[in-house]
């Protein structure tokens, strides 16, 4: 029977039976009265126990440790009680010694089993469970050192193991950190950024975003067959492509551009302007659903940031299909028969063998300027013509400044990186591109939609701009604000801000899915090869544009770190900027040569300012982990 005043143990913890009725009545150690059934505790020592501070943690003491050894070994090979284990160990049988015991058993160092039967374990599991205990105390006692020397941000070489869960925070690999929560730190990305440029485990030079968004960094690997490697495909292709080597074909891209995807021709029949827009065709051997397809649609896009870029086909795909790597390119080639307004009066698509002439854009506004290349001269004509015609139709067109950021490897100190920011130069064959580019996406769609073929189109819904707008940027600022996303479907609409009544992108297979998607479905329909369905394309279209925005906001991301680490070092310079949004309490301003928009609270002479002024900044402090600066008025 039990008695009144007895140990037993309740939900893991100590209690004391204060009366004895239907129900036991237990009294915790914080004080608090339960009634219990008898199942529900464990029977440990008749008592009396009158006060819970008699019983002893476990490890209270170094006897504590001894003692148990010592039973241990005297037991071992038999089974025993808690009261016998306990008198052996601590030399009494006694409240205090019950629970010690107890302790120990559920412990499992020495001893395994129950109050009624207590085991010793054998030799090999005891010094086992010794080595682990005495690592995790010395673990314990060596981060409680680590967390002082953080809370100093002077860590030793040897505490990296204790940030790697700050690490994994930073770049995204997890949602929580213990070493954060320990710190008393908030659990976020920019928090844990902040942390370790603060302690020195990482240098500003680290750039987690691409990671952080979920994106690979590294380049796709999935092999891709070249043409000839596949002999049903290649002789297909030999006898379908048409031999288009006599036009002049001008592929004109940025300087060090590696990766040329289209090319430009002009020429005039019956009367009629055609534009050729010779595209490069991976999808001759980059079929639907082979690991190449696959890689490159979980990709979504090549991710194209100022420290690397990360290509969403395998990099042996440039030398099989990029454009005037060698003398005979094989391409995808729209011809695009425009009426004398540049609207389309017909599309043809076709296989095609072209001979490329690439330039950049420097050189190619200089034979423009020169009047050297009659060719160039007509596709500048014709720009400006679909560019008329776009504005007519409603089409924005922003000229925001842009800069070239340049991120390479200190010659001095491999160990960090030099960044440069350089105005980006506006050239008009950029325009010369821009539009050719534009008229054969208008072109494809046109195609697809004649030909009933399942395809993917961008559309834009109207946005709703103000009767008014300030001049210059900050107009188009107001104006921007207004713009809707775009949208991707397997249904054709109005592209409002391109003033187009349809559109979709084909020009760059290599470097965006939906493009290649698009290639894909061409050549069925050209070959007769089974076509994909719209329910198939539009679940490949959703599946690429999650990868694809992953991409787009880890390189914006990418763009604002480095921007912050050029300004790194220069606190208190002065730049000229831009007034483009007043507001309270802070308002925005564009920072022209750094193409940054940003937040800056208005000094009393700003507030004489309005949209569209020019005013001077001052900045204050570069926040690399926040990817934005702190700016005052200048």
């Amino acid at each position: 029977m039990f008695k009144k005043d007895a140990l037993v143990v309740y939900k893991t913890k100590p209690a004391r039976i204060s009366d004895i009725a239907d129900k036991i009545a237990l009294v915790l150690v914080n004080g608090e009265t339960v009634k219990a059934r008898e199942k529900d505790f464990e029977f440990l020592h008749p008592g009396p126990l009158t006060d819970f501070s008699v019983l002893k943690s476990l490890h209270s003491s170094d006897r504590h440790d001894a003692g148990l050894r010592e039973a241990w070994e005297l037991l071992s090979g038999s089974t025993t009680t808690l009261k016998e284990a306990a008198e052996l160990a601590f030399g009494a049988w006694s409240p205090e010694s019950a629970w010690l015991m107890y302790q120990a058993l559920q412990e499992g160092v020495y001893f395994s089993g129950t109050a009624q039967a207590v085991t010793p374990k054998d030799a090999a599991r005891v010094e086992a469970e010794r080595q682990k205990r005495t690592a995790k105390a010395n673990e314990s006692a060596d981060r409680e050192a680590f967390l002082a020397r953080l809370k100093k941000r002077a860590l030793l070489p040897e505490d990296r193991r204790f940030m790697q869960d700050v690490e994994a925070l930073a770049l995204g690999r997890s949602e929580k950190s213990r070493t954060m929560k320990d710190a008393g730190l908030s659990e976020e990305p920019v928090a844990a950024h902040r942390l370790l440029l603060e302690t020195g485990v990482w240098d500003v030079f680290v750039n987690p975003h691409p990671e952080r968004n979920g994106c690979v960094t590294e380049s796709a690997k999935a092999p891709i067959p070249a043409q000839d490697a596949l002999p049903d495909v290649a002789r297909k292709e030999s006898e379908a492509r048409v031999d288009l080597t006599h036009l002049d074909a001008f592929a004109i891209d940025n300087e060090g551009s590696e990766d040329p995807d289209d090319a430009i021709s002009v020429t005039e029949e019956a009367g009629q302007t055609v534009l050729w827009v010779h595209v490069a065709d991976p999808a001759v051997s980059v079929l639907p659903d082979t690991p190449a397809d696959k890689e490159a649609r979980e990709r979504g896009s090549t991710l194209y940031t100022p420290d690397g870029v990360y290509a969403m086909l395998s990099p042996d795909a440039l030398p099989l299909f990029a454009l005037g790597l060698q003398e005979d390119t094989r391409a995808l080639t729209f011809k695009l028969t425009l009426k004398a307004d540049t609207t389309i009066a017909a599309v043809d698509i076709v296989p095609s063998r072209i001979k490329v002439t690439r330039l950049t854009y420097r050189q190619a506004d200089e034979l423009l300027e020169k009047g050297e290349s009659p060719p160039l001269a007509a596709l500048e004509r014709l720009s400006r013509n679909i560019l008329k015609r776009r504005l007519q139709n409603g089409a924005i067109v922003f000229d925001f400044p842009e800069v070239a950021l340049f991120v390479s490897a200190d010659p001095d100190d491999p160990g960090k990186k030099i960044v440069e920011i350089k105005p980006d130069r506006a050239y008009i064959s950029q325009g010369i591109v821009k539009e050719c580019m534009l008229v054969s996406g208008e072109g494809a769609a046109l195609w697809a939609l004649r030909n009933k073929i399942p395809f993917p189109y961008i559309s834009q819904e109207a946005g709703d701009p103000p009767e008014t707008l300030p001049p210059g940027l900050a107009g188009a600022y107001q104006l921007r604000r207004t713009m809707r996303p775009r949208a991707l479907s397997n249904k054709p609409g109005l592209h409002w801000a391109l003033g187009l009544d349809i559109y979709t992108q084909v020009t760059s297979p290599l470097r965006r899915y939906t493009d290649l998607l698009c290639h894909q479905q061409i050549r069925a329909f050209l070959t007769g090869a089974p076509l994909l369905n719209d329910d198939e394309v539009l679940s490949r279209l959703l599946q690429a544009e999650r990868g694809a925005s992953a991409a787009s906001h880890a390189q914006r991301a990418s763009i604002a770190h480095w921007k912050q680490v050029y300004l790194a070092d220069k606190k208190g310079s002065v730049w000229d900027a831009i007034l483009l949004d007043k507001r309270k309490p802070r308002s925005v301003v564009l920072v022209p040569a750094l193409a940054l928009e940003t937040q800056v609270a208005l000094s009393a002479q700003g507030e004489l300012c309005e949209p569209g002024d020019d005013l001077k900044v001052t900045l204050l402090k570069a926040n690399i982990p926040e990817g934005e600066a702190v700016w005052g008025m200048g």
